[in-house]
């Protein structure tokens, strides 16, 4: 049986530990942040929170002493909000042993550095002297569709094919299927940017401007987050799998997208404050995203024009000048 260590209690942290639960053969403990959330989730047996009307089984440990949940796991997944990574593993440090394995399912890059997750954590590892084998897992998956049991397929990627092949042992149930990889970079990066494509999708249905708008700019969208993986240093055709244009796709048009949500919501001429506040503590990871991205195009020298105003909407720019703009850009070939 393999002890398992879920560190993050948001939607997508508790649909990944719900789905282990009932595919049966692991010792289960979610860890959140916060002592009332877990004494919340242990009490009611369901994340009242984040993913409401999901029972949870019993045999599920939930805590928020760190130290707890991993002390004995074999295996950690990572599934906390991109801004809170860095800080979190420098809490976890000193509780992480030579040995485990890291699963990294956070999307997001980091602000400032424009470090993918999983290199943040191993920085962070690194300067305490500690090195884990790691796997990015990525692809289109709603928490709320993987806990509703919906056949769900995503992609586990790593250097090393032993740990892939674990975590894909390990993860892969009736409902929730998993394609190894060992294009960390590329699945890492599709995750993460389609985000703020999914931003610009919401921001073209906010405006009302139909269907062709919708295909041109996701399609674009695609060929601007393959530029910066490839130029980062990722593989062109895992942008066309699952945790490229497969999770684009789904956060560009599903009405389970907080990120696409918060582009609608900005088309129809609302301020940015006013919509994240109606988050109530859930995260819309493109809304920070977009900066670190522009700035790690920058330092590659790849051009993001989709994304370029997405930033501009987000400081204030009306979303219709923002499509105007991109519409008046200069011929190109394709």
């Amino acid at each position: 049986m393999s002890r398992i260590a879920v560190m993050g209690g948001g939607a997508w942290g508790t649909a990944i530990t719900l789905s282990l639960a009932r595919r049966g053969g692991h010792s289960l403990t979610l860890w959140t942040h916060s002592p009332e959330a877990a004494a919340d989730i242990r009490a009611s047996g369901e994340n009242r929170a984040f993913l409401p009307g999901f029972r949870l089984p019993a045999e599920i440990a939930f805590t928020s002493d760190a130290a707890e949940a991993l002390a004995s796991a074999e295996i950690v997944v990572s599934v906390m909000p991109s801004h809170h990574v860095r800080a979190s593993y420098e809490r976890f440090a000193p509780h992480l042993q030579a040995g485990q394995i890291l699963v990294s399912a956070t999307k997001g890059i980091e602000d400032q550095t424009y470090l993918r997750m999983s290199e943040v954590i191993c920085e962070v590892l690194r300067g305490r002297g500690l090195e884990l084998s790691y796997g990015v897992l990525s692809g289109p998956s709603f928490a709320q569709e993987v806990a509703a049991r919906s056949p769900t397929a995503v992609t586990i990627a790593s250097n090393d094919a032993i740990l892939a092949a674990r975590a894909q042992q390990e993860f892969s149930s009736a409902t929730l299927r998993l394609y190894t990889n060992d294009d960390a970079v590329g699945v890492e990066l599709g995750g993460a940017l389609k985000n703020v494509i999914a931003i610009a999708a919401g921001i073209v249905a906010g405006l009302g401007l139909g269907y062709n708008s919708t295909a041109a700019l996701i399609t674009r969208g695609v060929a601007e987050v393959t530029r910066l993986a490839v130029a980062c240093g990722g593989r062109r055709e895992t942008l066309a799998g699952l945790s490229g244009l497969g999770d684009l796709v789904l956060t560009c048009t599903g009405g389970l997208s907080r990120n696409r949500w918060v582009g609608m919501e900005l088309g129809k001429g609302r301020p940015l404050p006013e919509i994240l506040a109606e988050l109530q503590g859930k995260v819309a990871e493109g809304v920070r995203t977009t900066s670190a991205a522009l700035g790690l195009a920058k330092r590659y020298g790849v051009e993001m024009p989709i994304a370029e105003q997405v930033e501009a909407i987000l400081q204030g720019r009306h979303p219709r000048q923002a499509i105007q703009e991109l519409m008046s850009r200069p011929g190109r070939d394709e």
